[in-house]
């Protein structure tokens, strides 16, 4: 739980609460975002620039859509106006973002546009850049710099440490997206409609709700240096470093910010997990699931099995099936490799569910009875990055609406049979379906202008 006390924490519906409805209605007169989760968890972003002083990390925020046109450039231009010393960047040297973050004195908030064109299919190798985001990570990240001129050159460190938002088309390595929080922007559908910004008109009314966001978090700075929020149940490692600071300041804020906080963490990091899953640990899971209790098999029987699981990535990759060189080089990483096994009378090249079974347990979640069909893994803190995809189907995260009550339901009519069982069997204990549910919280009235807000008092209740 947090450590702020009576004295420093907010009343439910106090200034906290009421500075990050604010900013969070102001967002949503601009921007179309896929869900309630992500306007929480881009207004606790925005709010945390604020305050990055007293965490040790600093989450990354990422807008990310296959097609151009689905706002990312329009939610930049937003956070533009409620964070402090903001650095709108398009395709940006390493050089200048060196020399932008190293003065802790100003602490540049960075918004980083078409991020695609550093980091993406086409681009060229930017590894410099690229250890500066993730050194900028932690509040003790450095990057070293060269500096100097002809042989006279000395090794200068260049504080990193800056709140960063990037958007961009496609994806982002693998090192970047685990560090950050992720919106997954689309365009907008005919019947979702949003005001039109103009900086003109709508500028001074940003930054006023920037101001006002700052002020309140210099009365909590202090004691959010030693806040430990509480963590929604399965949140740890890496999706717990990336949320620690947005609990922290939903907790600071009251009001119902705390419990929509959480809800927004389970949704969008169990939507990372499911869409940053590598292609190392699709195979294992895959694998666990086509070997299904069998001590061997042999690798021709393997690849078949790959081949024909649906929604399987393994039937073309990049043109082309996976071969057993692929599969052999895949499994390298995981110290498994092939040898000769004898199944029936016939030895070929195959492979043993023993020498699997250690990166089973290492990489994927305990196998579930109440699965049924192919297998659901789980990203390891630190997932292996690889050449080939790393998107896999939806088959993880938030159940869909309806979902729960046909579960209840399904439990509550008996399952029929026309099959007599024998005499002496002994039916096996039947686990309930697994599910996850979110905590429903209250939306958070939009507070545009004209609008007289309700006492504090009223607002708590």
């Amino acid at each position: 739980m947090s450590t702020l006390d009576a004295s420093t924490n907010p009343p439910p519906g106090g200034e906290g609460a009421h500075a990050l409805d604010d900013v969070r209605a102001f967002i949503r007169r601009f921007c179309v975002f896929p869900s309630q989760a992500a306007y929480d968890a881009v207004t606790l972003w925005a709010a945390h620039t604020h305050l990055i002083d007293s965490f040790e990390s600093t989450p990354r925020l990422a807008f990310l859509s296959p097609e151009p046109g689905s706002g990312k450039t329009r939610a930049l231009e937003i956070l533009e106006l409620l964070v402090p010393n903001p650095m709108l960047a398009v395709n940006a040297t390493p050089a200048a973002l060196f020399r932008s973050v190293a003065d802790p004195a100003l602490r540049r908030t960075i918004l980083f546009d078409e991020i695609d064109t550093v980091f993406g299919p086409k681009a060229k190798d930017n590894e410099e850049l690229r250890g500066l985001l993730n050194a900028g990570h932690r509040r003790s990240g450095v990057a070293y710099r060269c500096v100097g001129e002809g042989t006279n050159q000395t090794v200068v460190a260049f504080p990193a440490y800056a709140a960063v938002a990037l958007s961009g088309l496609g994806n982002l390595p693998d090192t970047i997206l685990t560090r950050s929080v992720i919106i997954h922007m689309r365009r907008r559908a005919p019947g979702e409609q949003v005001e039109s910004y103009r900086e003109r008109r709508h500028a001074r009314e940003g930054r006023k709700l920037g101001t006002a966001c700052a002020d309140w978090a210099k009365t909590v700075a202090e004691a959010l240096a030693d806040a430990w929020p509480e963590m929604p149940e399965g949140i740890t490692d890496r999706p717990a470093d990336v949320w620690e600071p947005l609990l922290a300041i939903a907790d600071a804020a009251g009001g119902s910010w705390p419990a929509r906080a959480r809800a927004a963490c389970l949704e969008l990091a169990r939507q990372g997990v499911q869409r940053g899953v590598s292609l190392g640990i699709r195979l294992l899971a895959d694998l666990r699931f086509i070997f299904d209790g069998a001590h061997a098999l042999f690798t021709e029987d393997i690849l078949t099995a790959l081949w024909d699981l649906d929604n399987g990535p393994w039937a073309n990759l990049k043109g082309k099936p996976l071969d057993a060189r692929g599969l052999a080089r895949l499994l390298d990483q995981y110290e498994v490799t092939s040898r000769k096994v004898k199944i029936g009378g016939k030895a070929l090249q195959g492979y043993r569910a023993d020498d699997l079974a250690d990166p089973w347990a290492r990489y994927l979640p305990a196998p579930s009875s109440a699965s049924a069909g192919n297998p659901e893994p789980a990203e390891p803190p630190e997932p292996a990055r690889s050449e080939a995809i790393s998107w896999v189907p939806e088959t993880l995260g938030v159940p869909e609406p309806g979902a729960l009550e046909r579960n209840r339901a399904a439990d509550q009519v008996p399952a029929t049979t026309d099959q007599v069982p024998e005499p002496a069997a002994h039916p096996e204990p039947v686990s309930p379906p697994l599910t996850c549910e979110v905590p429903q919280v209250p939306e958070v009235p939009d507070f545009s202008e004209g609008t007289q807000r309700p006492p504090a008092a009223a607002s708590a209740a």
